[in-house]
């Protein structure tokens, strides 16, 4: 694991913060640069490192910084949101403007409109500054407040943007594939000896970004998954042999239709992406699901939107401007599926299905999601303004650090089938721990 963070240059200037904070505070609130965060801190396995001679896997604690690199009264920030929403998005955009307005002074922020579009003079899309005053209430509402796109633009253009309208901090918002995008841009910024530091705050309702405790946006999506589960749960008990079909949002990983299981305990079917499953035969999803109705007459069956996809007719891929595959619809196919088969078998059923898939990505963060949103916005600024460039910033063992830009576009974080989590929802569930 390559930690190392790349730096613009050597910090030189005193940090404004010297003068917000009294001496007490200054003494545990600045980072030294050898501060460290463990990646693995299983203790047998720290022990065996060390035993062998190895460098412990480390992330560079993120916080402020005494020096900085940047002169704030001469430095201009821009802001830009990509991909699909997530909760919190505003709420991200309005702490890195008042961050870097009243803790650094930083006077000029852009806020790039509708994504990488945004760089590209054939879009049209000007950029609008960002002040305090306009984002002051904008953490109370969901989306984003400069919209978003999908896709990839040049980077030799978008780095034509930057020196053009002076900017010296760039924050991307945005998940895996919008990073993979950063780094190509801060390379081709580094190629033409700009000093610009590109940053990354990373977002997905699905909590796939490799490394990083948990994504923004989590929370709140799963919150509002109970709440559905609840629904489907009460729908199923009130009619004779009810089944409450859910499609919950999780592409390549099932971490909300795990963790929304788990809070809930209604559920007695989970089906995500990462573990496989038949729908026929003795052991297959449909057999098991009759076994439930015969034994309790109602049942809950949750399914993630990546879940069961080669079992869908195969059709001419098409892909999305992101250049992900546009996925067959699992939760419709499953709710026809499910009805022929009890048809078939003469067994009455009511089935409600319920896909709240935009509400949950769309509305305003929680509580828990609205503090770390602030946080992670804070601790960009402060990475920013140190020099540092080509990395995120994200909670690792409850700790806020500095990640390479390379280590989260090289993969993602996916539901162990074989760890505590996934027997967690087996245990929960009462499924068959197989149904092949």
């Amino acid at each position: 694991m390559n930690t190392l963070i790349p730096m613009l240059g050597q910090p030189a200037v005193q940090t404004p913060l010297l003068k917000l904070l009294p001496e007490k505070f200054q003494k545990t609130v600045f980072i030294a640069d050898d501060e460290r965060v463990l990646f693995d801190i299983r203790a047998a396995n720290v022990r065996r490192m060390i035993a062998e001679g190895k460098e412990i896997p480390s992330f560079e604690q993120a916080g402020p910084r005494r020096s900085i690199f940047f002169e704030p009264s001469q430095t201009s920030a821009a802001i830009v949101t990509c991909g699909g929403l997530c909760p919190g998005i505003n709420n991200v955009i309005r702490s890195v403007v008042m961050t870097l307005t009243y803790r650094y002074g930083v006077k000029r922020i852009l806020g790039v409109r509708n994504g990488y579009q945004g760089f590209i003079p054939e879009y049209a899309c000007e950029p609008i500054a960002l002040t305090p005053d306009m984002v002051d209430h904008v953490h109370r509402q969901g989306g984003t407040m400069l919209g978003t796109s999908r896709g990839k633009q040049d980077p030799e253009r978008i780095v034509d943007f930057l020196l053009n309208n002076k900017i010296d901090l760039l924050f991307i918002i945005g998940g895996d594939g919008t990073q993979r995008g950063a780094l190509v841009i801060s390379e081709a910024a580094r190629k033409r000896g700009a000093k610009v530091s590109i940053i990354g705050i990373p977002k997905t309702v699905d909590n796939d970004i490799a490394f990083i405790d948990r994504s923004f946006g989590f929370a709140t999506a799963s919150s509002v998954a109970c709440q559905v589960i609840a629904t489907a749960h009460t729908e199923a008990k009130s009619s004779p042999n009810g089944i409450g079909l859910v499609k919950l949002m999780g592409r390549h990983s099932g971490f909300i239709t795990c963790l929304a299981a788990l809070a809930v305990s209604e559920a007695n079917f989970v089906l995500i992406p990462e573990v496989p499953f038949s729908l026929n035969g003795g052991s297959g999803f449909l057999n098991a699901l009759k076994e439930r109705m015969l034994r309790r007459g109602h049942a809950v069956v949750l399914v993630a939107e990546g879940a069961g996809q080669d079992l869908i007719p195969a059709k001419s891929q098409e892909h999305d401007a992101s250049g992900n595959i546009k996925f067959q619809d699992i939760g419709i196919f499953l709710k026809d599926r499910i009805n022929e088969f009890f048809k078939k078998e003469k067994i009455e059923i009511n089935l409600k299905y319920i896909d709240p898939s935009y509400i949950i990505r769309a509305i305003p963060a929680n509580q828990i999601d609205s503090v770390y949103c602030y946080m992670l916005g804070e601790y960009a600024v402060h990475a920013a303004m140190s020099g540092r460039t080509e990395m995120v910033v994200g909670l690792v063992n409850n700790a806020f650090v500095h990640i390479p830009m390379a280590m989260i576009a090289a993969g993602r974080k996916r539901v162990e089938p074989h760890g505590p989590l996934w027997l967690s929802v087996i245990e929960a569930t009462g499924q068959p721990p197989e149904m092949l």
